[in-house]
């Protein structure tokens, strides 16, 4: 039978004392002093994995038993002063706790080279404990009585100045993690399952950032790719290949250049003209006038193209032609 939570009536987020907000090297160094005697932390993350190309951590909340804070990465141009935190995020005698933390230390450990130990992850002691949901927003509203909206998970957290709403989003994101955990500890405790949930944790606490920036043969994953013709293939793969490069040239992720259901029409359809391309569906007017004359010519550098050869199914390398047609994607660069 599953474990559920008390229900609370619902209310907007309380008048919380603001978080301290940290952008300047005076205020991480107070940051310092102020975890110099902590014996655990509430930790999380915004990033902007869906605004730009290349995705950074973008904000750092913390909550102590005291304080919340906001720390400001972008802000910190000189990450040197972070060395505390690295060792804090590393100390056994420091619980460091987290909401669904395997993308939170991915993400900490790709940009500041971040390692973590003595972790505990509400979201997992939830799931064993039987919890209907697991999501914070809905764990939050459950347990303390607080909604908070959920269409801010989606905004641009690079964007600066961030307006004062974003920042008390961030700020409930770790606020409540410290009486969650203890609440959600006593549970495991008395349900003898604190040592299964610490074998999780500390399976969760070496997650690692494994993920290729661009996959050249991620185009046979898209969805149809495998019923094209051969010249259709060919063409599918240079138009994959011209969206990675505008992805990268302007920043932005690849899905806000072109999806990948638009690219598979028109390696079906090779529209011929601008005039012609304005018939597949999925392609606004926009899309057409920044890119229409780069996907005519990646059509007709795919239909000279020989098709590509399927994928290898033994994980081995591409083919050198293939990794040719990728560099060839940086040339830009060059003449930047």
């Amino acid at each position: 039978m599953s474990s559920h939570p008390t229900q609370r009536s619902r209310k907007n987020p309380p008048d919380l004392p603001p978080p301290l907000l940290v952008a300047t090297p005076d205020e991480l160094t107070r940051l310092q002093r102020d975890l110099a005697d902590i014996s655990r932390i509430a930790i999380d993350t915004e990033s902007n994995s869906l605004f730009a190309y290349r995705e950074q951590v973008c904000l750092i909340q913390l909550s102590t038993d005291r304080q919340d804070y906001v720390i400001d990465p972008l802000f910190l141009r000189d990450q040197s002063g972070f060395g505390f935190l690295g060792e804090l995020f590393a100390s056994p005698q420091i619980e460091k706790v987290f909401h669904a933390a395997e993308y939170d230390v991915m993400s900490l450990r790709r940009d500041f080279g971040f390692t973590f130990t003595n972790l505990f992850d509400t979201m997992i002691a939830a799931r064993l404990l039987g919890w209907e949901h697991l999501g914070l927003g809905s764990i939050l509203e459950e347990r303390f009585g607080v909604t908070v909206n959920k269409r801010y998970q989606r905004a641009d957290w690079g964007r600066r100045p961030l307006p004062p709403h974003l920042i008390r989003y961030a700020q409930l994101d770790t606020h409540y993690l410290l009486p969650l955990r203890d609440e959600l500890y006593d549970l495991l405790k008395g349900k003898g399952q604190l040592e299964e949930a610490r074998e999780l944790f500390d399976e969760v606490s070496e997650a690692r950032w494994n993920r290729a920036l661009f996959d050249p043969l991620g185009f046979w994953r898209i969805k149809g790719a495998h019923a094209l013709d051969q010249s259709g293939i060919a063409v599918l793969q240079e138009l994959y290949l011209y969206r990675e490069q505008q992805a990268r040239r302007r920043d932005l992720p690849v899905f806000k250049v072109m999806g990948d259901q638009t690219l598979l029409k028109l390696a079906e359809r090779r529209p011929p003209s601008l005039r012609e391309m304005r018939r597949i569906p999925g392609l606004t007017e926009g899309q057409i006038q920044r890119y229409g004359v780069g996907i005519l010519r990646a059509i007709r550098r795919g239909l000279t193209a020989p098709p590509p050869p399927p994928p290898a199914r033994n994980g081995q390398h591409p083919g050198q032609a293939v990794l040719r047609r990728f560099d060839a994607l940086h040339a830009w660069r060059k003449e930047r």
